[in-house]
């Protein structure tokens, strides 16, 4: 196979026709969904600015993400919702959310010869290879990482309009000082987390 780095290559036996790479954002947040991205690209991509999301700012992020739907080869994504994660827990969440994104990658018309996931090993594709922090190292990792989180964003700024005061559009639905603030103050949305934001609400009580 060949994985093509963000900066230079690294080059094994073989060449993989099809590399789908996976991430995910919002795993820690409080609020709104856990979002995945599967992203199948080129073996050559030539998508200027490619790096882990959380290193490009928005107005970078969105540009890029604009040039990996013009080149990737399919793409998949998954949003499990805050009740779904509430009933089911956030370690089978990831799993089916990761899971449904490849699933929806390869319904484009691909076949994946080798499926990248950032992070610890999943068990969920017979040709799953887990790298840490590979969104910083593998372009189709990379490239999943920006659609995520594009895309996750945009869905809390619109959550942001249809639940004001909690400043989703900035905080993304994450524990900020002014979040949890604001939620002592007017409670939970119907967007929140309730097994996550347990300690903000007992607080509020004293």
């Amino acid at each position: 196979m060949r994985i093509y780095m963000l900066y230079g290559q690294q080059r094994q036996a073989g060449a993989a026709a099809c590399v789908i790479g996976v991430d995910e954002v919002g795993r820690g947040s409080v609020a709104g969904p856990l979002t995945v991205a599967a992203v199948a690209l080129p073996l050559e991509p030539m998508v200027m600015g490619l790096n882990d999301s959380k290193k490009l700012t928005a107005a970078k992020r969105e540009q890029v993400a604009v040039d990996i739907r013009k080149q990737a080869l399919a793409i998949g994504i998954s949003h499990i919702q805050p009740d779904v994660i509430d009933s089911i827990g956030m370690a089978k969440s990831l799993r089916d959310a990761m899971l449904e994104a490849i699933k929806a990658c390869e319904n484009c018309g691909v076949a994946a010869d080798l499926v990248l996931i950032d992070g610890n090993p999943m068990h969920i594709h017979d040709k799953e290879q887990c790298i840490v922090k590979g969104d910083s190292s593998v372009a189709c990792i990379a490239a999943a990482s920006i659609i995520a989180k594009v895309t996750r964003d945009k869905l809390m700024d619109e959550a942001d309009e249809q639940h004001p005061g909690y400043g989703f559009s900035a905080n993304k639905g994450y524990a900020s000082a002014a979040h949890i603030s604001a939620i002592k103050e007017k409670g939970l949305s119907p967007i929140h987390r309730r097994s996550f934001c347990g300690n903000f609400l007992q607080q509020s009580l004293f």
